[in-house]
């Protein structure tokens, strides 16, 4: 590595653009780069795959995080503003339609657990549009949530849903006729928390990079070695041709998600973390003429009474998660970290998913266990069949606790940060964190628009298309790149 010492050289004091490096084009270094990039900076984006965010399943936004009762409520709230940020960051990769929740007699909680936590997180989101109009992205506050009783759920099964759903009752009459009643406890919940489109995301933020000449974009290639100095590091970078390249930057940001434990380990910066190996499954119901909102029946984690997640997008095409060890979870499919390196490592089978992809057999037998989870609350949906590759992979969480949900930004020293999301939202305020720490840019109360004009140009039409691309090229149906509900 001493070459690489050589090529650091000391900075002119002369006014000059702060440079950065940025490892990892998922969700987090993506955004990094967007919003870096935006601010005039000079980025350079190292991914070492052929395309920018293609992680884990990215489907839900998080606005209030109400999926995951086991987090804090200052979590949930962290989540709702870094939602907020996020649809007004990327406003054409959002689904807008609601989301059930219901807790059936086999989980063995309260629906009213869930009162006293969406109050405060309606009220918070209240104080935030109040203080800036611009942050009403999830509706009406005073529509934020509602419960329903079973009377009402059985009114809402009697009538037709309209062809385009505008009010939470419409959105709920799909559930209302399909959903085996008597297994769930009462009432249950409709929350505006959003989906969220990978797809879009990825070609929202392909596009905008690539009309920033500043910013540059290095696909196919890994980074093999890093140095620090007193001006900041060296990086020597290997493309698919096997050139090897230097580059020398002021900052380096390590966003290599589940694999940020390499990088630490190049860079001698430990840190303890955990990863988890996580799919979801692609599934289509033919039968299904309605839209439904994304629904989510409670369980227990990791057991075969795990909670399910059905995920809707266009044309009967459905995403289901089951937080079962034999469908969403893997068996040994948690790692951490260790004294010996940063990096958890995943067993072999799994490392082969990511690297190899998956076999046929296992895709069937899997998303067949989905389709009967599912069904177990939704009867009908056994008549749905599997619709082609999970979407899959491994997901970080700092530290050694495996409930957290919002996490962003670690720094090491003077120009070194990870930015370890654990969900895609967390993403746009590391950014921010990143900035202001390093003082790069002073933001003088300028609103996310006004920093963000090349992105919130992208017109809706060529961000779908664009996705439309990515999804095929990923071996995914169009439709989970399509628009979904209002």
């Amino acid at each position: 590595m001493n070459e690489l010492a050589t090529l650091m050289q000391p900075e002119s004091q002369s006014t000059h653009t702060p440079s950065v490096a940025i490892i990892g084009g998922g969700i987090a270094g993506a955004t990094a780069a967007v919003h870096m990039a935006e601010l005039g900076l000079n980025v350079h984006l190292i991914e070492k795959g052929s395309g920018l965010v293609s992680g884990p399943p990215i489907c839900h936004l998080h606005a209030g995080g109400n999926l995951y009762r086991e987090i804090s409520t200052e979590q949930c709230i962290e989540l709702l503003k870094q939602s907020i940020d996020t649809i007004r960051l990327y406003p054409q990769t959002v689904n807008k339609r609601p989301t059930v929740i219901a807790v059936p007699y086999s989980d063995g909680g309260s629906p009213e657990e869930l009162y006293e936590r969406l109050i405060t997180i309606q009220d918070c989101y209240a104080q935030l549009v109040e203080k800036d109009s611009a942050n009403k992205v999830l509706g009406e506050p005073a529509d934020y949530y509602k419960f329903y009783s079973r009377d009402e759920i059985e009114a809402l099964a009697e009538l037709e849903q309209p062809a385009q759903p505008s009010t939470i009752d419409e959105w709920l009459i799909p559930f209302a006729k399909h959903t085996d009643l008597e297994v769930l406890k009462f009432p249950v919940v409709a929350v505006q928390e959003y989906g969220w489109s990978v797809f879009r995301i990825a070609a929202s933020a392909t596009l905008a990079l690539e009309k920033m000449p500043n910013c540059q974009l290095k696909t196919d290639t890994q980074v093999i070695g890093v140095e620090e100095s007193e001006q900041g590091w060296a990086l020597e970078c290997l493309d698919s041709d096997g050139q090897v390249e230097f580059l020398h930057v002021e900052y380096l940001v390590n966003a290599c998600g589940y694999e940020t434990g390499s990088i630490d380990d190049l860079a001698q910066k430990p840190r303890e973390r955990l990863v988890e190996f996580k799919a979801a499954y692609v599934t289509n119901w033919p039968e299904c003429q309605e839209l439904w909102p994304e629904v989510i029946f409670h369980g227990p984690r990791g057991t075969p009474n795990g909670m399910a997640q059905l995920t809707p997008y266009p044309d009967g095409i459905f995403q289901l998660h089951g937080m079962t060890k034999d469908i969403t979870l893997f068996e040994d499919g948690l790692v951490a970290s260790d004294n010996a390196s940063s990096q958890p490592s995943l067993p072999l089978r799994l490392k082969s998913k990511i690297q190899k992809g998956w076999d046929e057999e296992v895709i069937v037998e899997r998303s067949r266990r989905a389709i009967e989870h599912m069904s177990r609350f939704i009867p009908d949906y056994q008549r749905a069949h599997e619709f082609g590759t999970p979407l899959f992979g491994a997901q970080q969480i700092p530290g050694k606790d495996d409930t957290l949900r919002a996490a962003d930004v670690t720094f090491e020293g003077k120009h070194y940060a990870r930015v370890e999301v654990v969900k895609g939202s967390s993403a746009y305020e590391a950014a921010i964190k990143l900035v202001e720490q390093w003082q790069l840019f002073d933001y003088q109360s300028q609103t996310i628009e006004q920093l963000h004009p090349v992105t919130l140009a992208l017109t809706s039409t060529e961000i779908e298309q664009k996705a439309k691309q990515l999804a095929e090229l990923r071996t995914y149906p169009q439709q989970l790149a399509q628009y979904y509900g209002q």
